[in-house]
């Protein structure tokens, strides 16, 4: 329901949160001033600014001899000294992302290609990484944590109670989807340990997804999902000696159980910092601990009265890394505890801190820390929130924040930063201008490659980026398509496309982000005004009291700010007030449905994809997170539930759910569809068999859904001027 699953859902692309150092994304080299690149099954190095190539490894280097078959790459990383490679190929899904499949290594010394774990099961191994001095490879399988030595592949096991349910190295399907958290072990600087995560799901309960048509008797694929108000996985973190394969364990303080840890990293004086949430996730301790005596004192501690935000929040999706600076004395944190959400240093004791940047707006996004230079590179907006722009501020806190994207280029920027700070990818568009890419120096922001295909203004589509004040003088950010040869003295029918939780916007002044991507056909040709609003508790950079308002009120708070906008352009002197209709996928099919039970006069057709129709029946992390313990406040989301308004529907409803949806179950809308059948509400229903939380996979799934979706639009929000 959250952000990872709505933008796939939406877009259908595999957008990745993930860590950098796992998956796609520029893959720098280790001074910043080279990267690399596959090429037709080779692997290139392109240095910077010259963008000279060189061939590390050739597609011949990788043939699998007795086999005759190249390697397919699907990743692939090197040794700190480059003169190994890991190829990551035969990957396959797990839940969201293809994290398990074969590893190869080439040894471009030796000029000899060869499997790792060939006595462990095909495609079983996770997260493949090189020993700081690259003499060996710790990898998961099943798992367990194994650790294969490169020059003669012995491989040491190293953790032997591994289960489904009892992970090491790796994450429950809670802590993935929720947190971000897949790789799961941390090789220290020396080689001689690794810590990692052991996570306890034995006491979470199943749920059974159904099965009907791939056997001619059903069966059940069981997923270990907590629901709300249900005890998380215990969490520990552990410390193994290679040698000895020996654990021992971190003696963090709380309840394993009570508590989440959803970061730990190395410090460079070989300790393990890592970050505990309470249950709430309104507390956050961070910790040091002995990995030799497993002894852990806290050095700092952050409370809200809402929720804290973790780092893959704020930095790219990111949880893996921990930036110390300073000569190692202190750390980069993030934390909304002036009201804004803005970048501190904390010292290595935790007893200092320095605000990083100032003002009266917040950061975005964390790009680059560059050490040697001592510059912070960060993403923000203060004057627009649809917006987004690359700044630097030095480490020291003293000086202004210095914008380094063009003045001149109003909307949305997007960079991948070297390691060194010298070096960008730079992504621009805005709602009128379609996207270019290009590389440019730093901190000058010099073009030094531009991409072959120039921006150019868009001429077709008709977008505006709008704003709607409520009565309650709440201001929301939004963008407006309207028809084709748009008429001001006739009416149109509105279409509002939702999401408004705090899982993600829907609004930003960016290039293709306005539009419908679920209709057949030209909506604007149709005649149809498409709106889109982003109201209080959606995560726009307009503070922590805008996003933080929605605690314990999702379903209410939001639901009332997208209404009561709509009730303001249902006032616009082109609006047919009785053509309004209301769309969204997975939190955007929960507002969907508490809209056009809530506020029936005011919607008259909606369109709900995948949608949380009882809050209690989502996983523990998201909701708690958001709406507190149901066993402190059961009643708040109660009102939060569409179910709770079932008996309000008046106008045209349809409902589609994929029954193999592991993230917001086929239950929710099974449990809809009863409480609209004793109120004799009646309302259309399609259900996409074992389709999961995308509605994507089998032939021809997405014409239909796409057809399916058009087709009632049109019978009952007709589009045209009138």
């Amino acid at each position: 329901m959250k952000i990872v699953s709505l933008f796939i859902s939406m877009c259908l692309l595999v957008t990745v949160l993930h860590a950098k150092a796992q998956h796609a994304g520029i893959k720098w080299a280790k001074d910043g001033n080279a990267y690399f690149e596959q090429e037709e099954g080779a692997i290139l190095k392109i240095g910077l600014p010259s963008f000279n190539k060189k061939t590390i490894v050739t597609k011949e280097n990788l043939l699998d001899k007795p086999s005759g078959v190249y390697l397919s790459i699907k990743n692939f990383f090197f040794s700190a000294d480059e003169s190994k490679v890991l190829i990551y190929t035969n990957s396959k899904k797990v839940w969201r992302y293809q994290t398990r499949g074969d590893y190869w290594v080439y040894n471009k010394t030796t000029d000899k290609l060869s499997q790792l774990g060939e006595s462990l099961p095909e495609a079983s191994l996770m997260f493949a990484k090189f020993s700081p001095d690259g003499s060996k490879v710790a990898y998961v399988s099943k798992h367990n944590l194994y650790v294969e030595e490169v020059g003669n592949h012995k491989i040491t096991q190293l953790t032997f109670d591994g289960t489904d349910k009892l992970i090491n190295g790796t994450f429950d399907w809670a802590y993935e989807e929720e947190f971000g958290c897949r790789d799961g072990f941390r090789w220290s600087a020396d080689g001689n340990q690794i810590a990692y995560w052991q996570i306890d799901a034995t006491n979470i309960r199943s749920f059974l997804l159904i099965d009907n048509t791939d056997s001619i008797y059903s069966f059940t694929k069981p997923v270990e999902y907590p629901k709300v108000g249900e005890d998380p996985s215990s969490c520990k973190i552990g410390v193994v000696n290679i040698a000895a394969a020996k654990t021992v364990w971190m003696k963090v303080p709380g309840d394993a159980v009570q508590h989440y840890i959803p970061r730990m990293e190395w410090t460079p004086n070989n300790q393990l910092i890592l970050q505990q949430l309470n249950r709430k996730q309104n507390e956050s301790i961070i910790y040091l601990a002995n990995p030799a005596t497993g002894e852990a004192k806290s050095i700092y501690t952050e409370t809200n009265k809402a929720w804290i935000d973790i780092k893959s929040r704020w930095d790219d999706d990111n949880p893996i890394g921990w930036d110390f600076v300073n000569n190692d004395k202190a750390f980069v944190w993030v934390s909304e505890k002036d009201g804004w959400r803005h970048i501190y240093l904390i010292s290595d004791d935790g007893k200092k801190e320095t605000l990083i940047t100032k003002g009266n707006y917040d950061m975005i996004t964390l790009e680059a820390v560059d050490k040697e230079h001592g510059f912070i590179y960060y993403t923000a907006s203060p004057n627009n929130a649809t917006q987004q722009y690359l700044f630097r501020v030095s480490m020291s806190g003293k000086g202004k924040a210095e914008m380094l994207s063009p003045v001149g280029e109003k909307g949305t920027h997007n960079y991948e930063v070297s390691t060194n700070g010298l070096f960008a990818t730079h992504h621009f568009s805005s709602h009128t201008i379609s996207p270019k890419d290009e590389w440019v120096s730093l901190p000058d922001h010099k073009v030094i490659k531009q991409s072959e295909e120039k921006s150019k203004k868009n001429k077709k589509g008709n977008v505006e980026m709008i704003q709607v004040t409520t009565d309650d003088n709440v201001t929301m950010d939004g963008w407006m398509i309207k028809p084709t040869n748009f008429d001001s003295t006739k009416k149109y029918p509105v279409v509002f496309y939702v999401y408004t939780e705090p899982g993600a916007t829907t609004v930003s002044d960016s290039y293709g982000n306005a539009g419908n991507f679920l209709y057949y056909g030209d909506m604007p040709a149709d005649g149809y005004i498409q709106i889109s609003l982003d109201g209080r508790g959606t995560p726009s950079p307009k503070g922590a009291e805008w996003r933080k308002s929605i605690y314990k009120k999702v379903g209410i708070l939001n639901i009332h700010d997208q209404a009561m906008a709509a009730k303001k352009i249902r006032q616009w002197k082109y609006v047919d007030t009785s053509r309004i209709a209301v769309w969204g996928w997975s939190g955007g099919g929960s507002t969907t449905l508490n809209l056009l039970f809530q506020y029936p006069d005011i919607y008259q057709t909606g369109i709900a994809i995948a949608p949380v129709a009882y809050r209690l029946s989502y996983d523990n992390i998201y909701e708690e997170r958001y709406m507190g313990l149901p066993q402190e406040n059961k009643d708040d989301y109660i009102k939060a539930s569409a179910i709770t308004y079932a008996s309000g529907l008046k106008g045209n409803l349809l409902l589609i759910h994929g029954t193999g949806d592991d993230n917001v179950h086929y239950q929710n809308s099974e449990m809809l569809v009863n409480q609209l059948v004793k109120f004799g509400k009646y309302f259309q229903f399609m259900s996409y068999p074992n389709r999961t939380h995308s509605i994507s996979e089998g032939a021809g799934t997405r014409l239909h859904l796409s057809v399916t979706y058009t087709k009632y639009l049109k019978e009952h929000c007709p589009g045209g001027g009138r």
